[in-house]
């Protein structure tokens, strides 16, 4: 029996656009959360998430399955998933409101990013802590749409502040990383390069995609 072969197409590394994506995307909503941004447009804000972070965090996650990532294409799609439904509610919603529909999925999807962050803290340090932030920031601003407590919503403002931050850092960092070949003047946290090309044949046949079945 001949061994399998299995043909990889190099693809480009889909993280920093997603964390720039992230970051333009909490910034313009802790600008309305902490009332930088009047209600009145608020509109305008659901059109920001919903005509630009939605589809760059759409586009990173088929790249990175493309790129054989799931627990990163995981946690595009639901980011991605999070940012349109927050921006149609929005576009559909009076101004200054509040949904508890609304609240219980983005604390819904706050948690689910717990998952792909845990998969991968051993070895995307950088990456793990944007994912926590990310969770934290939806945790707290589902509280807010289901409580429609003040409070609650100065604390996602602030949350949404630091993920900027946060994100901003990583996608400058792995960009500097890829131009330079896996290694830049940032910290990444990176624990490995992955699998070695040399794959013994045995393990790739079980490899999902490859495998008959998921």
């Amino acid at each position: 029996m001949n061994d399998p072969h299995v043909v990889l197409r190099p693809v480009g590394n889909p993280m920093p656009l997603a964390f720039f994506a992230l970051a333009t995307g909490t910034l313009t909503l802790s600008g309305m959360q902490l009332g930088w941004v009047p209600a009145s447009e608020s509109k305008d804000v659901a059109l920001v998430l919903i005509g630009f972070v939605f589809p760059l965090q759409l586009v990173a996650m088929v790249f990175a399955f493309l790129s054989r990532d799931g627990a990163a294409a995981e946690a595009f799609g639901l980011l991605a998933g999070a940012w349109l439904v927050t921006g149609l509610v929005t576009i559909t919603s009076p101004p200054g409101s509040t949904d508890r529909a609304l609240g219980l999925f983005l604390f819904a999807v706050g948690l689910l990013l717990l998952a792909p962050a845990a998969a991968s803290a051993s070895s995307r340090a950088v990456a793990t802590a944007v994912l926590i932030g990310a969770a934290l920031r939806f945790a707290v601003t589902g509280l807010y749409e289901f409580t429609a407590g003040g409070g609650w919503e100065d604390a996602a403002g602030l949350v949404g502040l630091g993920l900027f931050l946060l994100a901003a850092y990583a996608g400058l960092a792995f960009t500097l990383a890829d131009a330079r070949g896996g290694s830049g003047p940032l910290p990444i946290g990176r624990g490995g390069d992955g699998r070695p090309l040399e794959a013994d044949p045995g393990e790739v046949a079980g490899e999902p995609g490859v495998r008959p079945l998921l």
